[in-house]
C-alpha cells in the first residue's frame, strides 16, 4: 500500500525563493516517487483567517497555483485541489471541532502569540482574535485526517498542530471506533527540505515581512537581477580577498549550486571575485533553473480557466476518498439517514429485474481496449485506450471490487457527472 503525503499550500501573497527552495522543488521532487500517494491542496480557507481582502485572495491562490503547476507539479501523478473545493472538510471541521477541549486550543501557539501582543499592546488578551484564529488547529487537523495522510511535511512553527492533529484523532477513534476498528490513522510530521529557511538579502529569514526577498516568477528576470543586487556584502574591493561566510549570497547559490560549484565558487572569492560578479553569477544559476519555468507560469495566468479546470479535476479526485469517509463518520457519530430499508422480498424482487446499471468493454478502430459504465442507458465514464482486454477486465472487477479506486482510474467523466455519485453507485452494486 502507498504512503500517502499531503502537503498544505498557504494562498496568502506570492511566492518567493525561499518558498521554492524549502517547500515547492522537495515536496514535487517527492511527490515522483512511485510508493507514495500524494495529496496537495490550496488552504484557501485558513488564507480568510489573516487576510479579509477578496481580489488578494483570488490572485494570490491563482498565482500560488500556477507557480507550483510551472514548477513541475503533474496534476495527474498527484491528488491537487483547493480546500475550499471539499464541502466534506468543513463538516469534518465541525466534528472534531465537537470533541476538542478549549484548554487545548488555549495552548496553541498562534493564540498564545495574538494574546501576548494584545496584553504588550495594553489591550484586552482577546482583543485580536478571531474564531478562525483560535480553532486554526482544528481545521488542519481537518485537513490532515480527512485523507489519512501518514506523513505531512511541515516547518517547526507547525509541529505543534500536527500533534493535535494526533490528539484530536485518537480522542475522536476513542469516542466514535469500535474496539476493533480506527477512523483515522496517525500522522507524522517530516521534513521538506535541508534548507528549510533560506536567508533573504540582508541575512535574516527570508520573508516578505522583511522586504529582503528575491522573487521566484513575478517580474522576470529583471526583477530577479534587482533583488540580487541589494544583497548586503561587505566593501572590499575586487581582488580583495572575502569571506564567503559573511553574507546570505554563497547560502543561496549554494542552494542552486552542487557540493563542487559551491566549494569552486567560494574560493574564487577567497581569491578576489568581486561581489558584483558574484551576484551575477548568482542570477545566472538561479535562472538556468527557474528561467524555463516562468514562460509556463506567465501562459498559466494568461490563461485562469486552465488552472480552473486542474483544480476542479483534482477537487474530484479527493471528492472521492472524502466523500467516503464521511459517510462512515456520520453514521458514526448519529448523523444516519432515515430512509427505510427494503423488505427482504422488494429486494428480491429488484434484483430479478435487468440491471439498471452495466459495465460494458470494447475493442475501437485504434486497436485499444476500452470499457464504460452506464446507468439506465445514461453513459457515466468511459474509460482511456488500454493496450490489452484483460487491464480493461481488471480495471472493471477493481471497481467493482473496491469503488474508492475510481480515483486512480484511467477513465473520464460524462459532462454533469460527479465522481461521487459514481461511487456511490458502484457501492450500492457492491452491496447487491
Amino acid at each position: 500500500m502507498k504512503k500517502r503525503v499531503l502537503t498544505g499550500i498557504n494562498t496568502t501573497g506570492t511566492l518567493h525563493i525561499g518558498n521554492y527552495v524549502g517547500a515547492i522543488r522537495p515536496a514535487i521532487q517527492d511527490s515522483k516517487n512511485p510508493d507514495v500517494q500524494s495529496f496537495f491542496f490550496m488552504a484557501d480557507l485558513h488564507a480568510l483567517i489573516k487576510c479579509q481582502d477578496p481580489d488578494r485572495i483570488e490572485r494570490s491562490r491563482m498565482q500560488i497555483a500556477a507557480t507550483w503547476l510551472a514548477a513541475g507539479l503533474d496534476p495527474e501523478r498527484v491528488v491537487f485541489y483547493r480546500q475550499s473545493d471539499i464541502p466534506e472538510i468543513p463538516l469534518l471541521n465541525w466534528m472534531l471541532t465537537c470533541c476538542t477541549s478549549k484548554g487545548q486550543m488555549n495552548r496553541a501557539h498562534a493564540y498564545k502569540a495574538a494574546t501576548d501582543a494584545a496584553v504588550a499592546a495594553g489591550k484586552d488578551p482577546d482583543a485580536d482574535v478571531s474564531m478562525g484564529l483560535f480553532c486554526y488547529p482544528i481545521l488542519m487537523a481537518a485537513d490532515i485526517l480527512m485523507f489519512n495522510a501518514n506523513e505531512v511535511p511541515v516547518g517547526h512553527d507547525q509541529i505543534q498542530h500536527l500533534e493535535m492533529a494526533r490528539d484530536v484523532a485518537t480522542r475522536f477513534n476513542n469516542l466514535y471506533a469500535k474496539p476493533d476498528e480506527s477512523f483515522f490513522v496517525l500522522p507524522q510530521a517530516t521534513g521538506g527540505s535541508a534548507i528549510e529557511v533560506l536567508p533573504g538579502l540582508d541575512g535574516r529569514k527570508m520573508s516578505k515581512s522583511y522586504n529582503n526577498v528575491i522573487p521566484l516568477f513575478e517580474g522576470g528576470r529583471k526583477a530577479l537581477d534587482e533583488a540580487i543586487s541589494r544583497i548586503v556584502t561587505d566593501s572590499r574591493l575586487p581582488g580583495e580577498p572575502k569571506d564567503p561566510d559573511s553574507t546570505s549570497l554563497t547560502v543561496i547559490y549554494d542552494a542552486f549550486a552542487t557540493e563542487e560549484e559551491s566549494a569552486a565558487f567560494r574560493q574564487e572569492l577567497r581569491d578576489g571575485l568581486g561581489w558584483g560578479e558574484a551576484k551575477k553569477r548568482l542570477a545566472d544559476k538561479i535562472d538556468a533553473e527557474i528561467g524555463p519555468m516562468r514562460q509556463r507560469y506567465e501562459d498559466l495566468m494568461a490563461h485562469p480557466e486552465q488552472i480552473e479546470a486542474i483544480l476542479q479535476q483534482g477537487a474530484a479526485r479527493a471528492r472521492v476518498y472524502a466523500t467516503d469517509l464521511i459517510a462512515k463518520l456520520r453514521y458514526a457519530v448519529g448523523l444516519r439517514s432515515f430512509q427505510k430499508l427494503e423488505t427482504a422480498s422488494a429486494t428480491k424482487a429488484q434484483k430479478k429485474k435487468a440491471p439498471a446499471t452495466l459495465f460494458k468493454q470494447y475493442r475501437e478502430s485504434d486497436g485499444l481496449f476500452y470499457f464504460k459504465l452506464t446507468h439506465e442507458g445514461s453513459e457515466l465514464l468511459v474509460s482511456d485506450g488500454l493496450e490489452s482486454g484483460r487491464d480493461a477486465g481488471q480495471w472493471v472487477g477493481r471497481l467493482k471490487k473496491d469503488p474508492a479506486s475510481l480515483a486512480e482510474a484511467p477513465v473520464h467523466f460524462a459532462e454533469g457527472v460527479a465522481a461521487d455519485n459514481v461511487v456511490a453507485l458502484l457501492k450500492s452494486l457492491a452491496e447487491d
